[in-house]
């Protein structure tokens, strides 16, 4: 998939990122479809290693797509010469985009009140586990999610959705600290928690709204999955004439009573028109009655 935006709010930003992994990386491949000037500083490569970012070891494909369009230097941080790559880097930036712990950045001379001395205008995001006085704690994607409420069972979660959801985060960020950078020409420095960014996708499972009694989760007969003659449907016509046009379909009466459609023989009506029908079917009932639904094998 590829990053696209039709306007540029970061056309000519200057981001240096030192983050590794898929927050940082994920975050500054939407700063550059936003047309900021994206570089990446990474340790060097080990030897015979293409980078030293784990993401390159264990995902090649994500790392080459992730970093699509973005600068990557390379520097000990620790040594002298890379002390002197980082700040010549950072005397041409506008914002800092990091992933290390807090105790981390102040070892490397990057904490915010010695970089705000030094460098006025550069505005600093940090990335962290969580936000305040957890911001040392170790974490990962896995254990954000756990915490959000968001794993079932032993199953491990279809995607990283903490870790996407703070690239989302991170990248916002970095939209807020130009605009107060625009206000009074001084850097600001925001904090994104992969824990904060779980719980913000958990927040509707949280106000109930997956619960097996609310039409989101599964109470209503228009939004529900189904199998189908050759795979699953997810059905989704949740609105009145979604749903209308769903019974219609069906054989079924128009149901201009709400509480009708959560009854088990509505739903037991719907399993038994959808269970013949092919996925192809069900695509030209999708066009043809303009009923918002998506077949999987």
């Amino acid at each position: 998939m590829t990053v696209t935006f039709s306007v540029q709010p970061l056309r000519g930003v200057r981001i240096l990122s030192l983050a590794l992994n898929l927050p940082g990386p994920a975050a500054l491949l939407r700063c550059a479809a936003m047309g900021a000037q994206c570089t990446k500083l990474e340790p060097p490569p080990p030897l015979g290693q293409p980078t030293a970012d784990p993401m390159g070891h264990y995902s090649p494909v994500a790392y080459a797509a992730l970093h699509d369009g973005v600068g990557v230097l390379h520097a000990h941080l620790k040594t002298s010469e890379g002390q002197a790559v980082l700040h010549a880097a950072l005397a041409n930036a506008d914002v800092l985009l990091t992933s290390f712990r807090p105790s981390a950045l102040d070892k490397l001379g990057l904490g915010w009140e010695a970089l705000h001395a030094r460098y006025p205008q550069l505005s600093l995001v940090r990335i962290v586990g969580a936000t305040g006085q957890r911001a040392e704690e170790p974490g990962h994607d896995l254990t954000y999610q756990a915490e959000a409420g968001l794993l079932q069972g032993l199953q491990m979660p279809p995607t990283l959705l903490a870790d996407m959801a703070g690239s989302l985060a991170a990248s916002e960020a970095v939209l807020q600290a130009q605009l107060a950078c625009a206000q009074d020409g001084q850097g600001v420095c925001l904090d994104v928690g992969l824990a904060e960014s779980a719980q913000w996708m958990a927040l509707p499972a949280t106000w109930g709204l997956m619960h097996a009694d609310s039409d989101t989760g599964g109470a209503h007969a228009g939004y529900q999955m189904y199998p189908c003659a050759d795979g699953r449907v997810a059905m989704a016509a949740l609105e009145p004439h979604f749903a209308a046009r769903l019974c219609e379909a069906a054989g079924l009466p128009p149901q201009g009573d709400a509480a009708t459609l959560r009854t088990a023989s509505t739903h037991a009506a719907i399993a038994q028109f959808v269970a013949p029908q092919t996925r192809a079917q069900l695509q030209v009932l999708a066009h043809d009655k303009d009923i918002p639904l998506y077949t999987l094998p």
